[in-house]
């Protein structure tokens, strides 16, 4: 039987009930049958429809587009396993990193997980190629960030908030109390890695000859003979105690913290989901990249939708969840994802989230894009006439039409 869109939607559907490996194995499928469906139609030759303003009509080609998997790359892996793979372990505590050289799909966001020990601090530092976006899973931390007018900004960090620092902006994390400092940063460069992008105060002070360090602090050069020999990254250290962290923070419309868990502008719940979302709107530093955390019930669904200006990293905190990519040349794939995991969505990508699992699914959402934009597919249905749909469903009954546009 030759596919139809319809066919292609239910191979999906079943793909996704059958999971990632058995999805895989069915598309191939439907571009052998359309190669098929292809001869049935007219095949059009080198000038066939005429020229310019002397178009002409042709005899109709088959019913629905074959694309040549010569033409058309396949769909790539989108998700990760970011949490199994191996820790870079400092004095003061550990990152994992996922960047496009070990995930080639994400060229556009680069995700860190890291974990600072009581009394650690990441040193003083600053990305030269992409901006930090974070937020803290679990404990507590301090931020300084220093900004070209010479400005800077301390401020302490719970659970649920998060932070953004602009490209080339300095800063530091301090772990405040005794209890470990879980956080996930995320970077709007997909290249980008810690070993690699970030230029760090441990290395510059061993790079600088003794002599030129001591004529800019003026200091004799056997002073900086103490210092440490490399970049130390994330040092351990004495615990900060809550009353000794200080705190200096700037006015709200241009604060580098923003409250995710508990400002009423970032509420944007839906049926099934709790969503909590800080764009530049809600949080008006983080200029270029947006952030959310969701939660679906059991058996809810993110419905299908795109993002028309960003590319998405959605990192797995609980649960056992469904993520269905759609991709222009009737590409499709599915993936399960677990605590630990990464997913990666290029911009403009069909996709939708579902729980699969017993428990809530819980994820942390990143965009490199400070403005949030989405579409909804069925909105597309709902605002589209019913004479258009019934044109681009061939074939379908019109009660079913009108309970597409119902939603």
């Amino acid at each position: 039987m030759a596919p139809t869109r319809r066919n292609f939607l239910d191979i999906a559907a079943l793909a996704a009930t059958c999971g990632p490996a058995r999805g895989d194995a069915i598309l191939p499928a439907v571009a052998r049958a359309a190669t098929q469906d292809a001869a049935n139609g007219y095949v059009a030759k080198s000038g066939d429809g005429g020229f310019a303003r002397e178009a002409t009509r042709l005899p109709p080609g088959a019913a629905v587009a074959y694309h040549d998997p010569a033409d058309v790359a396949a769909m790539p892996d989108f998700r990760f396993a970011l949490d199994a793979g191996k820790p870079r372990v400092a004095t003061g505590g550990w990152v994992k990193e996922v960047s496009a050289r070990q995930f080639p799909i994400g060229k556009g966001i680069a995700v860190v997980h890291g974990l600072l020990d009581p009394g650690a601090a990441r040193e003083l530092h600053w990305h030269a190629t992409a901006a930090e976006w974070a937020i803290v899973l679990d404990g507590r931390c301090q931020t300084v960030v220093i900004d070209p007018s010479g400005a800077s900004e301390i401020n302490n960090f719970e659970r649920g908030d998060i932070w953004y620092f602009a490209k080339g902006h300095g800063h530091a994390i301090q772990t405040i109390g005794d209890k470990p400092c879980n956080i996930l940063l995320a970077f709007d460069d997909g290249s980008f890695s810690p070993d690699t992008g970030a230029f760090s105060i441990t290395d510059w002070i061993d790079l600088a000859p003794k002599d030129l360090l001591a004529q800019e602090f003026a200091l004799p050069n056997e002073a900086f003979d103490a210092f440490p020999r490399g970049e130390t990254f994330i040092q351990a250290g004495p615990v900060l105690a809550p009353e000794n962290a200080l705190e200096a923070p700037w006015p709200r419309e241009s604060t580098h913290r923003f409250r995710l868990g508990g400002d009423a502008r970032a509420a944007r719940d839906f049926d099934g989901g709790a969503f909590r979302l800080a764009s530049s709107e809600e949080f008006p530093a983080s200029k270029t990249m947006s952030g959310a955390t969701m939660v679906l019930a059991r058996g809810a669904l993110h419905k299908l939708h795109w993002h028309p200006n960003a590319n998405e990293m959605i990192y797995f905190l609980r649960g056992k969840g469904q993520v269905a990519l759609f991709g222009s040349g009737g590409r499709g794939k599915v993936a399960q994802c677990g605590p630990g995991d990464v997913a990666y969505v290029p911009r403009g990508f069909g996709h939708a989230i579902r729980n699969i699992g017993d428990e809530e699914l819980e994820m942390v959402q990143v965009w490199d894009s400070g403005r949030f934009e989405e579409i909804k597919f069925d909105q597309l249905v709902r605002l589209s006439p019913s004479y258009l749909l019934a044109n681009n469903f061939k074939g379908v009954p019109p009660d079913v039409i009108t309970r597409l546009k119902r939603g």
